[in-house]
């Protein structure tokens, strides 16, 4: 199939260029910190985040909270691994060239790039995490979806992606991040509730140390001022804080 409009009236291409032309106004250095932190950066950065998730994520006060929280924590890196599956053959039949390969003066801050260019592989991959971790955690999920925005930034600077290669990423990514969340639940939290009830590896879906402690039959006659803020602990929970797949 012919590849997208390069011409220079299309504004795919002015933006490419003014977003691009950043590089020769920038001293070398900074050239070189954008392109370790587009090119590999920001997907560690993604990939220590969904460790940092999982780990809070297995201190829920029950089995069945913690199971279906890492359920959704370890969805967000499946769901990057079949986005960047599915870009395979749709990469094949676009044929996009890289842009540097088409349009004189963009700056190339990275070489081996010899592939097509849509739909950026890179801002698939971190934009299905950023999805993915936002139906484990809100927070997490955020942040995620910014280290995302930064990453579609880093491929257009560096020269190897029109904006339009990584907003067909962005696309790529949530979509698969989010309409397959309830097939991807439905097996992996069955999966985690039995891990979880092993023995040795139990702690990697929930901590025992923090299950909910029964409280005594007269309990709720202690105190007035105990009962209340019990009760008030119990209703107030962090919305941030509860995953949507649960």
């Amino acid at each position: 199939m012919a590849g997208l409009d390069e011409s220079g009236s299309n504004p795919d291409v002015g933006l490419l260029y003014d977003i691009n032309g950043l590089a020769k106004d920038t001293p070398s250095w900074l050239d070189g910190a954008i392109t370790f932190v587009g090119e590999y950066g920001l997907l560690l950065a993604l990939v220590l985040l969904v460790l940092w998730c999982w780990w809070g994520q297995r201190k829920r006060g029950t089995l069945d909270d913690a199971a279906s929280s890492v359920a959704a924590v370890v969805w967000a890196p499946l769901a990057a691994g079949i986005a960047v599956l599915v870009n395979i053959p749709i990469r094949s039949f676009v044929e996009r060239p890289r842009p540097f390969r088409v349009h004189r003066g963009v700056e190339l801050l990275v070489d081996g790039k010899n592939d097509y260019s849509f739909v950026s592989d890179h801002a698939t991959l971190a934009m299905a995490i950023g999805a993915g971790l936002f139906v484990a955690n809100r927070k997490f999920g955020i942040v995620g979806l910014g280290l995302a925005a930064v990453e579609g930034f880093c491929r257009v600077f560096m020269g190897v992606h029109y904006p339009t290669d990584v907003v067909g990423g962005f696309a790529l990514g949530t979509a698969v991040a989010l309409l397959l969340s309830p097939l991807a639940m439905a097996l992996l939290t069955p999966l985690t509730k039995m891990i979880g009830r092993s023995g040795r590896a139990g702690w990697l879906v929930w901590d025992r140390k923090v299950a909910p402690v029964a409280a005594p039959l007269n309990g709720t006659a202690t105190t007035r001022a105990g009962g209340t803020a019990g009760a008030q602990g119990a209703a107030s929970v962090d919305p941030d804080e509860r995953d949507l797949a649960a």
